[in-house]
């Protein structure tokens, strides 16, 4: 999508007061947790300005009554906030870490054939969950003894479409070696390839909200959550309810694999560190 320049249409060069400013951001913050504000200014008029101009609203104002008073109008404008980098394997060595470590202990308290339920959180366009089935079946020899159920889950409704699409290009495929990349993925035009049809059928996608317990009550309990560079865009308070909810999420002693930059040591007390030789994950303490 093409943004505008601040100062395009009839709205000027300043088209957000700091009260207009401060609502929007607010309202970000209440639907998603994510924190803006003033130093983010330019990024916010970017997006609300191209917003303003789609729904014809005749200023700034009326564009938060619109959102104010409806939730596909909420929903779009969180879309455009979300950050959606990401890309096959990466963060490889938690990968290695899952297979190695991870499910090892997992599987300790299940019998053959019972369910692993692994969550991606935020999943984005897939990469992440879909990167979890490959790594498994590649290097994972108890693959096929367990019922292994990914889900992916994400905020933004526009990326999840393209995740259950399963289209790649070349930047987001540049990780995977070229003997996996063949096997998995199918050629399609314009460089892009598409992930094989009982990959895409091997991870559920639904929408959630980490820090909006109700919008992921129908997801159930998990073994092992990927929740990774989604807490460093909120401030304490909201990254307290995001670990209170991951908590509820995981079954006692689940595994919580975070981004490099992100301790939940710093968050909650019902999470221990764990070393493995691949990575640091978190546990849920349980009963010491």
């Amino acid at each position: 999508m093409v943004i505008p320049p601040a100062n395009s249409g009839n709205f000027g060069a300043d088209p957000l007061s700091g009260a207009d400013l401060e609502e929007i951001c607010a309202i970000i913050y209440q639907r998603s947790g994510m924190v803006f504000g003033e130093t983010k200014r330019y990024y916010i008029e970017r997006r609300v300005t191209d917003l303003i101009s789609q729904r014809k609203a005749q200023s700034a104002r009326n564009y938060i009554s619109i959102l104010r008073g409806d939730l596909r109008e909420t929903e779009l404008l969180i879309n455009s906030f979300t950050v959606n980098e990401t890309y096959f394997y990466r963060e490889q060595h938690q990968l290695a870490c899952l297979s190695n470590s991870i499910l090892p202990d997992v599987i300790k308290a299940k019998g053959p054939g019972d369910r692993i339920r692994i969550w991606s959180m935020p999943c984005s366009s897939g990469e992440e969950p879909y990167s979890i089935a490959i790594w498994l079946l590649e290097n994972w020899p108890l693959v096929d003894a367990y019922n292994i159920e990914i889900t992916g889950s994400d905020i933004d409704t526009a990326i999840l479409r393209q995740a259950v699409d399963g289209y790649y290009g070349q930047r987001s495929l540049s990780k995977i070696p070229k003997d996996i990349l063949d096997r998995y993925f199918e050629p399609e035009k314009d460089q892009q390839r598409r992930l094989i049809g009982d990959l895409r059928e091997s991870v559920t996608f639904a929408k959630g909200n980490i820090v909006d317990r109700p919008s992921l009550a129908a997801l159930g309990r998990f073994d092992v959550i990927f929740c990774r560079n989604l807490l460093i865009y909120f401030d304490e308070a909201a990254r307290e309810i995001a670990a209170r909810n991951i908590h509820e999420l995981l079954y006692p002693r689940g595994y919580i694999c975070l981004g490099h930059t992100e301790s939940m040591s710093r968050i909650s007390e019902t999470f221990e560190p764990v070393r493995f030789p691949d990575a640091i994950v978190y546990r849920e303490a349980g009963d010491k």
